[in-house]
């Protein structure tokens, strides 16, 4: 009896520790299957990639009342000298667009967070989610950065440009978060109208389907032979997230509600 008790407590340690080691495997498979990844679109799955290039051109606002139309036609507007600038430079063109595209999130985001403080009240999410929409057009650029090398006087036009924009911005939102969200919706349909007319002159051969670059792939986690294609693919499926989700912000405030009512879409990128 003392020997079976002596082998019965010498071998109950090393199946304590196997399955603590069988335990831990597990935790991380499970932990790698649910890394955070930096995109929501962010994904190695070369299908995946193609079913999002579908997807991205789906859903557009139709402008219904005057300040959707003012939006709008301030969007249609402002894209007159962007064309006659750049043309088919979209490299380029993308470049000044990313510059652009991250001020709005982290002016509501940082809006709403001062309100936050001030009122001691919840965002519902919202600060987080303009937050990681700045960041995430922040990483466009510096993708497009490392594809297209800006020249002496583009880097003039971003500070004139992002000047002039981030103050006319900042009075917007500070005006009306409804107009000011669903002017970004309809520059998110923008960016994208760019980037389809992109893929297209890399479909065509236009463009140089070059390698992407480092940063891209471990951002959006892309296959290591990803292209130059599979980068303007993810980039143009985040430009729909964002314009789904200002377009959605603008929607909570035109019913008269804030946007603390509403959950934000959080943990996409």
């Amino acid at each position: 009896m003392m020997k079976m008790s002596t082998v019965s407590s010498s071998s109950s340690p090393a199946k304590t520790t196997s399955l603590t080691e069988e335990k831990n495997k597990l935790k991380e498979k499970k932990d790698q299957s649910n890394a955070m990844v930096s995109s929501y679109w962010g994904s190695r799955d070369r299908g995946l990639l193609g079913r999002m290039d579908r997807v991205a051109m789906e859903l557009l606002h139709v402008p219904k009342t005057f300040a959707d139309k003012v939006a709008y036609r301030t969007v249609k507007l402002l894209r007159i000298p962007t064309d006659l600038f750049f043309k088919r430079r979209y490299g380029c063109r993308a470049m000044m667009l990313e510059t652009v595209a991250a001020v709005p999130g982290m002016v509501g985001g940082v809006l709403l967070h001062l309100r936050s403080l001030r009122k001691f009240e919840q965002s519902g999410g919202w600060i987080k989610a303009l937050l990681e929409e700045a960041e995430n057009e922040r990483m466009h650029l510096m993708t497009m950065v490392e594809l297209v090398q800006p020249k002496w006087y583009e880097r003039l036009l971003v500070l004139a440009v992002q000047g002039v924009f981030f103050n006319a911005y900042f009075v917007l939102y500070v005006l009306s978060p409804k107009l000011a969200h669903r002017v970004v919706g309809y520059l998110e349909e923008e960016a994208i109208h760019s980037y389809t007319e992109y893929l297209k002159d890399l479909n065509e051969g236009r463009i140089e389907n070059v390698s992407a670059p480092a940063i891209a792939i471990d951002y959006w986690r892309l296959p290591k032979d990803a292209t130059l294609k599979d980068v303007i693919t993810v980039i143009r499926a985040d430009e729909a997230h964002h314009r789904d989700v200002n377009h959605f912000a603008s929607d909570i405030h035109f019913q008269g509600k804030e946007l603390k009512e509403s959950p934000a879409p959080v943990g996409y990128h």
